[in-house]
């Protein structure tokens, strides 16, 4: 009897599997504490890193505009000198030369020889009286741009001077021709720069820098920076110079840190650069940052989990703030965590490798020798030959299962021979039935009949694997008696028998003497009912030989009477006379049997049927593990009449260019195959008004066969 399977290595298995939960969790553990660690140290080091980052680019954005306001100084020293050594009589003649009142009511520039590109342009509104003084401020303002304009231009798109009555004198290279397309109603008076020169505005009297606007002119964002100039006490001119804003709010939207962004805004919460954020998130940014204490550069934003660093741009006074998200804080120290975890889940496989290692060789191998010496016992082979060297318990453990099996092998030698003269009588009731097969295989032959010899070798042959294996099974069965335990038992007797009463009443062995004979007795009878049952089914299998002998004699020739048939019985026996095989080859049986009453067919040419389609089916699933094969047997009466029985099996399967020659006289697709059992149980069919069918979904899908016959009632 084959043992049955047991698990490979529990215990090397078990233990390591407890090991690397319990290392895992430790691996677990460390890397949290590891990515806390690391997520509080960058947290640091990035605040740091940000607060610097926003202190640098502040001194850069700043130096335009502190550049711009020391500009503008200079320009306001020049521009008083000239305005009192310019003397009237350099006045007339050289202003009329350079400017011209307009039909429009304006006095702009000359058209001719004029190049804004290369010097000032002067624009006066119509409306305004030129008297000498404000040509005087006109032309010393016109030197002063055409003498610095050029050198400032490097760094600055413009330089102009407003007069307090709405003249305004421009270098910009850019827009030459600004002072010949301005609106002759233009009054330069009315922008927010001029309006922080007035001395209402700016009793301080010192640059100021406007808002961001947009210049009607040109239409370009701007921002001004505006020096008033007194003269004995009177405003005489303002001098500007422009900052675009076009570069600033491009630098601020792109040049920032990875994963962070710039916001630039006014003290009154007023915008003046930022990338698309949304109004609300923009507002509580502006909001923070107006409710920080004024040394504070870094401040927290919980609500959208940002950390800002703030600082102030010298000139304007705006707030240039950069948003730094935390992801961008945490996902280093989430990497690092990745790597600490990837790290000790390596370290982790290797521990488990050389733990595994040492259990292998420990214990593992030890054990599988044992288990090595356990198969070869039941398979009759007593010479097992173990560790007994060792010192530890698997050592003592040798020794008693060495001793052990010598006195098995004794047992066996005994069990043997009294099993002799069963497997005698078996192999001649074996030989009388393969003579009977070779003497009606040598009369067909001489009575010409070739398909009807080739039937019977296939069909016989299928009985006579049956007989054969039942046979080995009977002598398996007598193999596994467990006789060894009566000699057992003699041997304990025999020891007490001096005193064999108080050994059965008193000893702790003798008192399990009797209880353990009356088991065995029932495991011996129990043992021989399945003998006895394995020989019926040899004699049912020698019938059946005849039964098939009688029907290939009468094959093709004379019709065959039909007689009362219980066809789930029918089905039942085909799998019986197959039983032996399908063990053998571990295949599952899956029975629908519908309970059909009796019907009149032949009942030997369906058993022939059906048996050869079980065969056939149990071969199919040879290259299917033992696990996997199934077998399903279904009968079932049809809406026309009929009754079906489709024996299905999920091996090998069939191709479909086989499929129309599977029923061909001589066909096989098994290198031991005759191709005879599919051909005779297609006609067999055919002979009792039915039809045998395969169908196959291809190679490796299984097949399944359907025998129709027509649905006949018996009488009662």
């Amino acid at each position: 009897m084959q043992p049955p399977p047991r698990s490979r290595a529990p215990l090397a298995r078990s233990t390591l599997i407890k090991m690397g939960v319990r290392i895992a969790v430790v691996i677990a553990l460390t890397t949290f504490v590891s990515y806390l660690h690391m997520l509080r140290t960058l947290r640091t080091e990035a605040l740091a890193q940000l607060e610097q980052h926003v202190s640098e680019r502040i001194q850069r954005e700043q130096a335009i505009f502190l550049l711009a306001e020391d500009n503008l100084a200079v320009l306001e020293k020049a521009l008083e000198e000239r305005i009192r050594t310019l003397g009237p009589e350099d006045v007339g003649a050289r202003f009329d030369s350079l400017f011209v009142r307009l039909p429009d009511g304006t006095v702009r520039s000359r058209r001719e020889g004029f190049d804004g590109t290369k010097v000032p342009g002067v624009f006066v509104p119509r409306g305004v009286t030129l008297d000498e003084g404000m040509r005087r401020r006109l032309l010393a303002s016109y030197d002063v741009l055409s003498a610095y304009g050029p050198a400032f231009h490097v760094r600055f798109t413009d330089a102009f001077v407003t007069l307090p009555e709405g003249p305004i004198i421009l270098y910009w290279p850019e827009r030459p021709t600004w002072i010949l397309d301005a609106e002759p109603g233009f009054m330069v008076t009315d922008q927010e720069f001029f309006a922080t020169s007035l001395p209402a505005n700016n009793p301080e009297r010192r640059t100021l820098w406007s808002e961001v606007y947009t210049d009607e002119v040109s239409g370009r964002s701007m921002t001004s920076a505006t020096t008033p100039l007194d003269l004995d006490g009177r405003h005489v001119a303002a001098i500007s110079q422009d900052v675009l804003m076009e570069e600033l709010t491009e630098r601020t939207a792109n040049d920032h840190l990875p994963g962070t962004t710039n916001v630039i805004f006014r003290d009154d919460g007023k915008v003046i650069a930022h990338p698309e954020i949304e109004a609300d998130h923009l507002r509580r940014i502006v909001e923070r940052v107006q409710a920080r204490p004024p040394e504070q550069a870094v401040l927290e934003l919980p609500e959208h989990s940002e950390y800002l660093a703030v600082g102030r741009i010298q000139g304007p006074g705006w707030n240039f703030v950069t948003v730094l998200p935390e992801t961008i804080v945490a996902k280093p120290a989430l990497q690092a965590a990745r790597y600490v975890l990837l790290l000790g889940l390596v370290s982790l496989v290797l521990e488990l490798v050389i733990m595994a290692w040492v259990l292998k060789h420990q214990i593992t191998r030890p054990l599988g020798a044992f288990t090595q010496a356990t198969d070869r016992i039941a398979s009759g082979d007593f010479h097992v030959e173990l560790d007994t060297s060792r010192n530890d318990e698997l050592g003592q453990l040798a020794c008693s299962f060495q001793l052990m099996a010598d006195k098995v092998q004794h047992r066996e030698q005994a069990l043997r021979e009294a099993n002799e003269g069963l497997e005698q009588r078996v192999e001649e009731r074996t030989r009388e039935l393969k003579e009977v097969h070779v003497q009606f295989v040598q009369s067909a032959r001489r009575a010409g009949m070739a398909e009807i010899a080739t039937n019977v070798l296939h069909n016989v042959g299928n009985v006579l694997n049956s007989v054969y294996t039942s046979a080995q099974l009977a002598k398996e069965r007598m193999t596994g008696m467990r006789l060894e335990q009566v000699d057992r038992v003699a041997s304990l007797l025999q020891e007490n028998q001096d005193s064999i009463g108080t050994f059965l009443s008193q000893d702790e062995r003798g008192k399990n003497v009797l209880p353990f004979l009356g088991k065995l007795g029932q495991n011996l009878l129990d043992e021989r009912l399945e003998i006895i049952s394995l020989l019926d089914d040899v004699g049912r299998y020698t019938e059946h030989v005849g039964d098939i002998v009688k029907v290939q004699q009468n094959y093709a020739r004379t019709p065959r009477l039909q007689e009362s048939v219980h066809l789930a019985g029918l089905v039942e026996d085909a799998l019986r006379i197959n039983s032996a095989g399908l063990t053998r080859h571990q295949v599952k049986v899956v029975r629908h049997l519908a309970d059909l009453p009796p019907l009149l067919t032949d009942k030997h040419k369906t058993l022939m049927i059906l048996v050869n389609l079980v065969s056939n089916a149990k071969y199919a699933m040879d290259g299917v593990p033992p696990a996997e094969r199934l077998l399903t047997v279904k009968l079932e009466r049809t809406a026309n009449e009929q009754v079906r029985i489709q024996v299905h099996d999920n091996g090998m399967g069939i191709a479909p260019e086989m499929l129309t020659r599977i029923f061909q006289y001589g066909f096989t697709t098994r290198q031991e195959g005759h191709g005879f059992g599919l051909h005779s149980s297609a006609l067999a069919a055919q002979e009792m008004g039915g039809a045998l069918t395969v169908h196959s979904e291809g190679p490796g899908h299984g097949a399944t066969f359907t025998l129709e016959l027509p649905f006949l009632p018996a009488p009662s």
